[in-house]
């Protein structure tokens, strides 16, 4: 037994040894002044010349395992690395992301001169141009109206007459300048070139190519660029392409003389690209950061189908036609547009470990090809017609990513220049994971899905706040699902998946889990599923401050969620969306809007008071559902778990964890902000008032509460329903329905002393109508209201 057992052990290191390969290290040093043969001792001063010498080993051993070994120093570009088939299992890694530094930058020996009292002028390279430049490390600003104010909300600092008659004739050479404007909508943002001036003094604009939902540049949030009159402050500067001279106004106790200068010159630094017979593999990216590209606002972009999106199919980082590849441990900063994308077909990208910040664009993307969608539409109006529609299922092609990873990314400050980015970006792909990621400060969505295309991803313990600071209408997570099924007129679409009830899932083939995340945003929804959105499944998220919403759309199930101060907004769902939502605790009743139907199931879900509860009780909804407070462990420090006492755990409710959302990497974990710890409203309350606000129908009512108000609305009594406010669509309000500032005295035959009394008469209804006594400008008169 001893020899067999010997032997096994021998046997088993040969058969170790002979499974690793040996790896081919390249060395490059940016301390060297010319280049060696790339061994250890005698370095490459350059990553190109390193990249020469990988394919020389590969043309010689094809299954060569290559290692470039960037040691610390600053490497400038003059192109950015190319890698395709012929270096498939390439690694290029940094000493670390802290010392090498890889720049789409080129140097700039200057010999400034005076040319007033604060700018300094030289000149500069013929043929050199760019749109970025950089002193000290630091990117300055391309002189602008009106000026960069960090705290100046969109863009910066806006102005309305950045484009105006006036402000044009004050400029000697418009040409050239750049117009940025949001969405009139602001559903994302505009970016114009001026081309020349019209004859009634208005500019000629080039571009307005970069968001799928036509409008007119907003009238208000406008701001201009590169336009050498608008350099009138510290840290300004202009670049003269016909007189090739460069003009700065020095930020303050900056030496001139001893300062560094480079301009951005390349848009992309490494581009690893295949096809999808074949692809490119195992190549690995890491400890290395990545700065200063120039921005891509400008280029082509195409639309995402009808989500609302148009992209630049391209990155800093740019794969396409890949398997198994990898980019961890590195730092990307002040680039001009996207930072890393996959494009098309890629399987088993792994990005992980990353710090993203500062950038011009989106930070990760994942978009596959239209190619590999079944009748695609284009435009929010498109629809193909059914007897005209490709009615399989699942995707055409394998033209798009799948089985990726994006996993402990420190993410905040992108989308800096271009309004319609998120932190991590999704079209037309399948089964991508998004893990315990941190992102903030971005001016749409830190998370977006942008089609149905064809789901199976998950988003678990992810950190996700302080988005939509520069637009509106969406989410902290949001998605869209104008796929298929999908028509811009609802009646259509109600009746096309009345007919077909599977169609949601011809495109949405698998189910979106959203799990264990914290959301924050304070200008939408923490969680935003849009038109269409289907096929989903979201619990254990902790959401902050403005609830989840699920628009029209099919199977979702919602459930052991927690809204803090806020609730569900079902928006337009129809008869059979198959929508569950239990177990969950909001601190609101439900915000709904033009509903057909309620959905599968809405039950066992804790309410803050009874009055909030009895809502959707009204409609049959929440019988076993329970009300009261929930006994938060430790709110104050977002701890929103329940004590062993909290009612919420009798209606099904479960603790998850608090303490494992955003990254994980001791690095990040010490520098990563967190969301603003909310404010708990008392539920019992309406701004100090001892009655709240409560939603009906879209109306809002209140108690009756005080002689003052039964003397301001001439009542007998100080009991009643008060309506403070009326949505001109809600059926109550229909023909000679409800007005602001009626007071409810009785429903049917039975007095109405508060919401109470009237919500379970309405829940007792099976009409579409109801007969009440009024009070109306001190006059009792009697109406009838629609319910439906």
């Amino acid at each position: 037994m001893k020899k067999v057992f010997v032997l096994f052990v021998v046997l088993s290191i040969l058969l170790s040894c002979q499974g690793q390969q040996e790896v081919d290290t390249i060395f490059v040093s940016a301390s060297v002044e010319t280049n060696g043969d790339g061994t250890q001792n005698s370095p490459f001063s350059n990553i190109s010349a390193a990249m020469q010498k990988a394919r020389e080993i590969k043309s010689i051993n094809p299954e060569a395992n290559i290692l470039v070994h960037i040691l610390p120093g600053t490497y400038y570009l003059s192109e950015s690395i190319k890698i395709d088939t012929n270096l498939n299992g390439l690694s290029i890694k940094g000493t670390d992301a802290s010392d090498v530094i890889i720049k789409g930058a080129t140097p700039l020996n200057l010999k400034w001169k005076k040319f007033n009292e604060t700018i300094y002028v030289t000149p500069v390279e013929d043929g050199l141009e760019f749109d970025q430049f950089v002193v000290n490390n630091d990117p300055q600003i391309l002189a602008r109206y009106p000026n960069y104010n960090e705290d100046g909300h969109y863009w910066q600092g806006y102005a309305a007459d950045a484009i105006s008659k006036e402000r044009l004739e004050s400029w000697k050479n418009p040409e050239g300048a750049f117009f940025h404007a949001l969405h009139g909508g602001r559903w994302g943002g505009f970016h114009f070139e001026i081309t020349g001036i019209n004859e009634d003094g208005t500019p000629k604009l080039a571009g307005g190519h970069q968001n799928n939902r036509g409008s007119k540049p907003h009238k208000e949030y406008r701001m201009v660029e590169n336009v050498f009159e608008e350099l009138d402050a510290p840290g300004e500067w202009f670049l003269d392409k016909a007189s090739h001279k460069l003009y700065y106004w020095p930020t303050e106790n900056l030496s001139i003389e001893n300062a560094t200068f480079e301009a951005a010159v390349l848009k992309d630094l490494i581009q690893v690209t295949g096809t999808l017979e074949e692809p490119v593999k195992n190549i690995t990216i890491s400890g290395i950061t990545f700065q200063n590209t120039t921005r891509t606002f400008m280029e082509d972009f195409e639309p995402l189908l009808r989500s609302d999106w148009t992209i630049y199919r391209g990155a800093v980082l740019f794969f396409e036609g890949t398997e198994n590849c990898k980019v961890e441990n590195s730092e990307f900063a002040n680039l001009g547009g996207n930072v890393i994308m996959a494009s098309k077909y890629n399987k088993a990208l792994q990005i992980i470990g990353n710090h993203i910040h500062d950038c011009g664009a989106s930070a990760i993307s994942f978009v596959g090809d239209a190619s590999a969608v079944r009748s695609p539409s284009f435009n929010y109006r498109e629809f193909i017609p059914l007897e005209e529609m490709d009615t399989i299922a699942g995707p055409k092609n394998d033209l798009y990513p799948r089985a990726c990873l994006v996993e402990d990314n420190l993410i905040y400050r992108i989308g800096r220049t271009e309004k319609q980015t998120a932190g991590v970006q999704i079209s037309m792909a399948m089964d991508i994971t998004i893990s315990h990621n941190s992102i903030y400060n971005v001016p749409r969505a830190g998370i977006n899905i942008g089609d149905g295309t064809w789901g199976g991803h998950i988003l678990e313990y992810n950190d996700v706040f302080n988005t939509v600071l520069e637009t509106s209408d969406h989410g902290s997570f949001n998605s869209w699902g104008r796929d298929r099924f999908w028509h811009p007129n609802r009646k259509i679409m109600d009746s096309l998946t009345t007919a077909n009830p599977e169609m949601p899932k011809w495109d949405a083939i698998k189910t979106t889990i959203i799990r264990n995340n914290r959301f924050r945003c304070d200008h939408g929804w923490d969680i935003d599923l849009d038109d269409g959105s289907s096929n989903y499944h979201i619990y254990n998220n902790l959401c902050l401050n403005s609830g989840i919403k699920l628009r029209e759309g099919f199977k979702r199930v919602v459930t052991n969620n927690i809204t803090v101060n806020n609730s569900l907004h079902p928006h337009v769902w129809f008869v059979k969306s198959e929508d569950i939502f239990k177990n969950n605790i909001v601190g609101d009743t439900y915000q709904d809007v033009g509903l057909l139907g309620w959905g599968k199931e809405l039950d066992y879900n804790l309410f803050p008071t009874e009055e909030s509860m009895m809502k959707p009780q009204i409609y049959g909804m929440d019988k076993h559902s329970a009300f009261g407070d929930p006994l938060f462990i430790d709110p104050s420090n977002l701890d929103f778990g329940v004590t062993e006492d909290s009612p919420a755990l009798n209606i099904g409710f479960k603790n998850f964890p608090m303490d494992q959302f955003g990254v994980k990497k001791a690095k990040f974990k010490a520098i990563a902000k967190t969301p603003e710890v909310p404010v708990l409203k008392d539920p019992t309350s309406n701004n100090g008032k001892a009655s709240p606000v409560v939603a009906w129908l879209r109306n809002n009512i209140k108690n009756v509460e005080s002689e003052q108000e039964q003397s301001a609305y001439g009542l007998n009594t100080d009991q009643g329903v008060i309506v403070l406010r009326v949505w001109k669509h809600s059926p109550a309000v229909k023909g000679n329905g409800i007005k602001k500032g009626d007071v409810i005295l009785q429903a049917g035959d039975v007095k109405i002393s508060t919401i109470k009394d009237f919500f379970k008469i309405m829940s007792k209804s099976e009409s579409d109508t109801m007969n009440l006594v009024v009070m109306r400008n001190q006059t009792e008169k009697e109406i009838t209201i629609h319910l439906k």
